[in-house]
């Protein structure tokens, strides 16, 4: 799939009510994902591997069930929208519009057993994503962002989501899912630089470790090697609680890659210093 199927530099206005219509539907795909997830999590289930021999990339059931639990709704309330799947892929459509899904971000957490995964559900319009979901059906969490702000909603009740101030890398905890998402040489040292400067480092939480970021409870999530299912739903939901995402060179993240965000705009800076050794060049 292009990055020209989907992103095509022409943004499609939505007005405040379209948005929030869009949200409550982003809220109805989540409920049907995880409607399909959760007979299968911490069950006995069978897991394939999409790289073969080559390495490992997990994919089960409870993924494939999701995604195409989200597009049968889609299919019926949205039929114009494009959908970007992890799993089915790219179907094309015709608003203008695009739906960018990972049913289960991650899949390693899920088939081990730890609730640190979600459903990821982006809105693209045309240049960015406009709306947010990640959704953790075990826990009952739902974080969403959009322009309207950013929420957590548990036990439904909604809080604002807001990033806490940290200035300086001494003061701040950083998370990154796993050491080998980064390539040798480089982007390692620099990936190693900033984790050496830094007071706290944590691993493993995928997109969980990004709501926690716009949460207030984590400073940095700094990744690499990310597909842009793994990114677009947690753009919306950082920025609107007042948090930086970026890529290692301060530009756009919504492709994957390498990934930056911070809760506060200046430790984002310093991070992006000790990062640029390891930033990848066109």
């Amino acid at each position: 799939m292009m990055r020209d199927d989907w992103i095509s530099g022409e943004a499609i206005p939505l007005s405040d009510a379209q948005l929030a219509e869009l949200g409550a539907l982003a809220g109805r795909l989540a409920d049907a994902a995880g409607a399909a997830i959760l007979p299968h999590f911490r069950a006995a289930l069978a897991v394939d591997n999409k790289l073969g021999e080559s390495g490992f990339d997990p994919v089960t059931l409870a993924d494939r069930a999701a995604e195409a639990a989200i597009r049968e709704l889609l299919a019926a309330e949205r039929p114009q929208d494009a959908i970007f799947g992890e799993e089915q892929g790219y179907a094309a459509g015709s608003s203008g519009l695009t739906w960018v899904i990972d049913p289960i971000d991650g899949t390693r957490a899920f088939i081990t057993g730890m609730p640190l995964w979600g459903t990821l559900i982006a809105l693209h319009d045309g240049v960015r994503p406009v709306l947010g979901v990640m959704d953790q059906p075990y826990l009952g969490e739902r974080f969403s962002g959009s322009r309207l702000g950013a929420t957590m909603r548990r036990g439904g009740v909604a809080r604002a989501l807001h990033t806490r101030p940290c200035a300086q890398l001494s003061q701040a905890a950083l998370q990154c899912t796993a050491l080998d998402m980064f390539k040798p040489g480089a982007e390692r040292a620099a990936y190693d630089a900033l984790a050496a400067r830094v007071r706290l480092t944590r691993y493993s939480g995928d997109c969980y470790a990004y709501c926690m970021l716009a949460h207030g409870m984590l400073d940095l999530v700094v990744e690499a090697d990310l597909k842009p299912y793994d990114i677009q739903a947690l753009i919306p939901i950082i920025e609107a609680a007042g948090g930086v995402l970026s890529d290692w060179r301060g530009g756009d993240a919504q492709l994957g890659g390498q990934v930056l965000a911070a809760g506060d705009a200046a430790l984002h800076a310093q991070a992006l210093a000790l990062l640029a050794t390891g930033a990848e060049r066109d």
